[in-house]
């Protein structure tokens, strides 16, 4: 549920560094947006292996190819090109060959690239399930000769599966924007010497997040293997030989775990976990740890135990003494290091910035990178602690910008609890006039807000509004009692903190016209936008995105009902008059803000029809609003030119409610 803004936010990340005074940011500049993911270093640690991505204005559509960059520094090269997306850049083992995902429209093929050469060689075609696998790590992995790749992949679709009618038998029977296709993910070989594909596993189970053993003998992959998967996440690690196919399993948990990964020898298996016995699919209150098991199972070591705090992105150091991950902090991602055997965790970059996609090699280490007014890039950290940026693609664009510092405040709120959150100024300010402000949620309700760039609001801010967002009760980043704070009270405490934060900024800076204020969010930010309008008038205008109305019938019709009786501890049918006490179409006969709505047709994660229930009761009740429904398009929106619409609709929305007068 925290994926529409955060897209907007990552997706629409590649943008612009501070620059002195220029035009405002557009919508329309998503256009003009190169975006860097991916990062993976070279085995020698010298060379990183990146995606560069950027929109096709003419076929509204965002292309991927792979580029290569110096790891000390230096020029990045163009490794592939075409309409094609490629992803998922893994190195072999002996450095010569990196193996992707190549794919155009329907087709998508396992390649290979000769970096020496710049040959690419098509090994197989990469059929894929559409199925919505949580937690999914690697779906690539190389053995340790690098002449075999390991890959999760489907058998071909069977000609006499019929969807004329279609019988529906399962719970999970949906995808992110459509059914099911019912196949089950499998592990496959392809040999580079024969180009001949084995098929590792065939049962119905599912298995994915795979890494293939530095002794060559052994894949790690995670597998559900509750009596019915559908109705229990819960995904153990097992070990697969690669020539029988017979099964180890490593852990057995009521928790989830994460992302296994051998140690250099072999010897240890690290990996991300839960301990809670009912999770969901998506949008987890519970904070992950970094664990480490031996490469036979037995007694695991939450080796982060001391660190409260949500792990993810998990690495071996290369003597495979300690483990590396990053982990949310007061709005930070911070980069850690902790002993193979636990014990202190300690920070080797903690800044006011945000990382993803960690990678490690030799005496190498590198991420992606943002902050506030910084879009994502490749980033490679020196021997004495300091970092590098490897990339900046976005540089002449920048010069055209003028972007908004936000500035960071804490806050006590009803219950003396401690809340964060920053403020942004219009771009063009001035000291002498008032301006109206934007209350900004975030999804989750378990998401973050921090010193990550942000291309929605500097958007908004580049309008000439102020923007607020806020890391209430629920957050991730503050330990596992503040993310569990909203649990059973979804618009309870959280709504509270938001509340105490608009006062807070209202007291302290009089620039802000309180008379003019708008709320808007996505997913349990647009939850949250529908809650606000209905237990208070004081906002003007309203958006909400790929929003919650009604959580009885948002059960029922969700790709992940168990983010329900996770969150409420009950069904609907044994909790009806709690999930009916937070759902704001209850209140809705108390709203009068004007509101836009806007979904996508396809969005299996919160259904379309959350939004039709709260857009009805407003008309029906003579409240202004305005639906704004985009095909094709699922909970984050893929289209470059439905991605730049959206935004200059929620623009406009606010100018007509908060700027009368054109001001």
């Amino acid at each position: 549920m925290n994926r529409r803004l955060l897209l907007l936010s990552a997706l629409l990340c590649a943008l612009c560094i501070p620059a002195v005074a220029g035009r405002p940011l557009g919508p329309d500049d998503i256009f003009k947006l190169r975006d860097v993911g991916s990062p993976q270093l070279s085995p020698d640690g010298k060379t990183i292996v990146f995606t560069l991505s950027q929109s096709d204005r003419v076929g509204n559509r965002s292309l991927s190819q792979l580029w290569v960059v110096p790891a000390a520094g230096g020029p990045a090269i163009q490794l592939t090109q075409g309409e094609s997306s490629d992803t998922t850049p893994r190195w072999s083992p002996d450095g010569k060959r990196i193996a992707f995902s190549s794919g155009r429209e329907d087709k998508v093929e396992l390649r290979t690239i000769d970096v020496e050469t710049r040959v690419i060689r098509v090994l197989t075609p990469w059929e894929r399930s559409n199925f919505f696998h949580s937690q999914a790590a690697e779906s690539l992995s190389w053995s340790p000769d690098s002449r075999r790749i390991a890959f999760v992949a489907t058998e071909p679709p069977k000609q006499t599966d019929s969807t004329d009618p279609r019988v529906i038998t399962r719970l999970q029977y949906k995808s992110r924007t459509s059914f099911s296709d019912n196949r089950r993910s499998q592990i496959f070989i392809v040999s580079l010497d024969s180009g001949e594909v084995h098929q590792l596993t065939r049962d119905n189970s599912d298995r994915h997040s795979i890494a293939w053993s530095p002794q060559g003998n052994e894949i790690l992959c995670l597998s559900n293997r509750e009596p019915d998967p559908d109705s229990n996440f819960n995904y153990d690690i097992f070990a697969l030989d690669v020539r029988s196919a017979r099964e180890r399993r490593l852990t057995s948990t009521p928790g989830v775990e994460m992302s296994p990964i051998w140690s250099p020898d072999g010897n240890f298996i690290a990996y991300t976990a839960t301990k809670r016995n009912r999770t969901t699919i998506d949008s987890v209150a519970e904070d992950s740890h970094v664990w480490v098991i031996g490469r036979e199972g037995g007694k695991a070591t939450e080796v982060s135990a001391t660190l409260d705090r949500r792990a993810n992105s998990i690495r071996w150091s290369s003597d495979g003494k300690s483990v590396l991950f990053l982990a949310g902090d007061h709005g930070k991602t911070v980069l850690f290091t902790v002993a193979r055997e636990g014990g202190v965790v300690t920070p080797l970059f903690d800044r006011p910035c945000q990382l993803a996609s960690l990678t490690v090699a030799r005496d190498s280490i590198a991420f992606a990178k943002s902050d506030e007014t910084s879009p994502v890039e490749v980033w490679a950290m020196k021997t004495d602690g300091e970092v590098q940026p490897l990339t900046q693609f976005n540089n002449e664009l920048a010069a055209e910008c003028q972007l908004v510092k936000p500035a960071g405040f804490r806050f006590k709120s009803f219950d003396g609890t401690e809340i964060e959150g920053w403020l942004m100024r219009p771009s063009l300010f001035d000291e002498g006039q008032k301006y109206p402000l934007i209350l900004s949620i975030h999804g989750g309700p378990h998401g973050m807000f921090g010193y990550g760039f942000s291309f929605t609001h500097q958007a908004v801010a580049a309008h000439g509004f102020g923007v607020l967002y806020i890391n209430p009760r629920g957050s991730n980043g503050y330990g596992q009692k503040f993310s569990d704070g909203c649990l059973n009270n979804w618009g309870g405490g959280d709504y509270q903190d938001l509340m105490k934060g608009v006062d807070f900024v209202l007291a302290k800076y009089s620039w802000i016209d309180a008379n003019r204020l708008g709320v808007m969010g996505t997913s349990y930010g647009g939850f949250m936008t529908n809650w606000v309008i209905t237990q208070t008038r004081r906002f003007k205008a309203a958006a909400a995105l790929a929003s919650l109305s009604n959580l009885i019938s948002f059960y029922g019709t969700s790709l992940y009902q168990d983010l329900i009786h996770t969150e409420f501890g009950g069904f609907p049918w044994d909790n009806y008059e709690l999930l009916w006490k937070y759902s704001p179409i209850r209140y809705v006969k108390n709203a009068t803000t004007p509101t836009l709505f806007v979904h996508g047709e396809q969005d299996n994660d919160v259904h379309i029809t959350q939004a039709e229930e709260m857009y009805m009761a407003l008309r029906r009740r003579g409240i202004e609003a305005t639906f704004v429904r985009y095909p094709r398009e699922g909970h984050g929106f893929r289209e470059p030119s439905h991605r730049s619409d959206e935004i200059s609709r929620v623009i406009a929305w606010f100018d007509r409610f908060l700027k009368p007068n054109g001001k």
